[in-house]
């Protein structure tokens, strides 16, 4: 994988907060104009004390201890919103935001429950569920089509497909699996998978502040994925996507690297055969954060919705680099019931509540977090019956005559 990011993501973890000046990439952090576009573009901006342009100011006053002191960086779920804006370019989530949440969940004493034991089950059974990892790959045995081994099989493959946590242990998440293994079948992709022997990649733990818990991810992966042979790897997770490309390269991560929904959308012509169930859907796509505006996959997953027969596609008012985050990303999977005792609005509610303003009965999606996140949003809000969530994969698969 030629990963051109490489030399900037080796300096953010060559630089810390009070030597920022001596890099490049700090000097742009430092060259914020206070224009206020992070603060006004962050969804949980109004209640931040210290958004990012006031961080900068704080550690440009030298007061950035008081920073530490806030624990309002826990509203910050890695949109990317205000990296994607920033008229100056600053790669506000990819180095500042890290750093300063690093220093402030070490201060952290009250970890919201919800989060301190999803980070506990990653460290202790390598998923954030606290799921035995003796079941990681039991989900096989109800998939439609056979899903080798690495450890099993004993043999080099083309694709090592990294399936994650959700996608392994959540009953929608395995929904997905199944999916995608059918869909590797159909391309004609020879795949095997990690099964038990597999760990988080830990994106999240490493956004919401907990560096030490990813390193430790890390170091298990990166030993895990030299041990086999194979060509290139494929992940349906967006997160794992993200880690891989932009973390893992800084310590020796050289592999080639896809997500499914542009990895399936490159095979379209093989997949286009065999999709020949008409699904007489009306279909909303939520650009994913990690996809979307940090990768800029926005083509891909519409490509492959406009293949299936029947499908109709409509856009919500916010797509693009402007789609409004699901809430999930950098902890916020697990921080629902911190937000509520706030008394702030879920951003799965927020979204869900414009794409059911499109009239579409689906909501398409193509991150593991969005199914479970937009499902329960459909349920509070009593619209469960009215649109269902489902991931690209499982619409394609869907589409698939047996």
């Amino acid at each position: 994988m030629t990963n051109a990011t490489a030399p900037a993501e080796t300096e953010a973890r060559e630089m810390t907060l009070q030597n920022l000046g001596e890099f490049p990439e700090g000097q742009k952090v430092l060259s914020c104009m206070q224009c206020g576009t992070c603060a006004a573009t962050c969804p949980y901006g109004e209640v931040m004390d210290y958004p990012p342009r006031q961080i900068i100011t704080m550690l440009q006053a030298g007061l950035i201890e008081e920073v530490f002191k806030s624990h309002s960086l826990l509203n910050c779920v890695a949109c990317y919103a205000c990296m994607a804006k920033c008229p100056r370019g600053i790669n506000l989530t990819e180095v500042l935001l890290p750093m300063v949440k690093e220093q402030m969940f070490a201060t952290l004493t009250d970890v919201p429950a919800e989060l301190q034991k999803a980070l506990q089950n990653t460290l202790r059974y390598g998923n954030p569920m606290g799921e035995s990892p003796r079941k990681r790959a039991l989900w096989t045995k109800t998939s439609p089509v056979p899903v080798p081994i690495m450890a099993e099989i004993k043999r080099p493959v083309d694709v090592l497909w990294f399936v994650e946590c959700y996608t392994s242990f959540h009953p929608r998440g395995q929904d997905n699996s199944r999916a995608t293994a059918k869909l590797f079948h159909a391309a004609g992709i020879d795949f095997a998978i990690l099964g038990n022997e597999e760990k988080c990649a830990g994106e999240c733990a490493r956004l919401v502040g907990e560096a030490g818990l990813f390193e430790t991810l890390t170091d298990y992966n990166m030993m895990l994925l030299r041990k086999y042979p194979f060509k290139r790897i494929v992940t349906g997770a967006a997160h794992a996507y993200d880690a891989f490309k932009y973390q893992y390269s800084t310590v020796g991560f050289d592999f080639e690297l896809h997500h499914t929904t542009p990895f399936f959308a490159q095979h379209l012509e093989k997949l286009k055969p065999r999709l020949t169930k008409k699904l007489d859907y009306t279909v909303t796509y939520h650009d994913s954060c990690c996809l979307g505006r940090h990768n800029g996959f926005y083509d891909a997953p519409r490509a492959l919705l406009g293949a299936i027969p029947g499908v109709k596609l409509v856009e919500m008012t916010h797509t693009g680099v402007n789609s409004i985050c699901c809430g999930g990303g950098g902890g916020g999977m697990w921080l629902d019931t911190y937000y509520a005792a706030k008394g702030y609005e879920r951003l799965s509610d927020r979204r869900v509540k414009e794409a059911l303003d499109t009239g579409a009965d689906v909501l398409a999606v193509s991150c593991p977090y969005e199914i479970s996140r937009f499902e329960d949003a459909l349920k509070v809000l009593g619209a469960d019956k009215r649109m269902v969530v489902r991931d690209v994969v499982e619409l394609l698969a869907e589409a698939m005559e047996d």
